[in-house]
């Protein structure tokens, strides 16, 4: 069982690697103040109401009037620098990580191979049998 769950948590920070240095972009088409698509690594389709705009002219002056439409194209852009450098980190960032490796190796410290805990508690006296006061045998 450890060993599955070792390789799904594996594979889950692969792709979160792979997701978090990768580009895109996507593309929304407005009609006035409304989202009519979204397109991801393409041109988003348009409504048709973008190619319908209104030229009045006379002999003097033309007027034309703008569409409602819009285009709006999203640049994501992904982390291009993997490896992070330990000496662009603050001073107190330093002082952090210091501290937190220290308290973090501290917790594991063992005991000497000599240390005997238990050595000056004497072991409970035994009154009864406790297997046959529980009806507990081997087979």
């Amino acid at each position: 069982m450890k060993h599955v769950s070792q390789k799904i948590v594996s594979l889950i920070m692969a792709f979160v690697v792979l997701l978090s240095t990768m580009s895109f972009t996507y593309d929304l088409h407005f009609c006035g103040d409304i989202l009519v698509d979204v397109a991801l690594f393409a041109k988003a389709d348009s409504c048709g109401m973008d190619k319908v705009s209104e030229t009045r002219s006379s002999d003097d002056c033309s007027i034309q009037k703008k569409g409602c439409c819009s285009d709006k194209k999203v640049i994501v852009e992904g982390q291009n620098e993997l490896k992070q450098s330990f000496d662009n980190l603050s001073f107190e960032q330093q002082a952090f990580v210091v501290s937190y490796v220290y308290s973090y190796l501290n917790l594991f410290e063992d005991l000497h191979d000599k240390v005997i805990p238990f050595k000056n508690y004497s072991p409970p006296n035994v009154i009864q049998d406790i297997q046959l006061l529980d009806e507990v045998f081997l087979i």
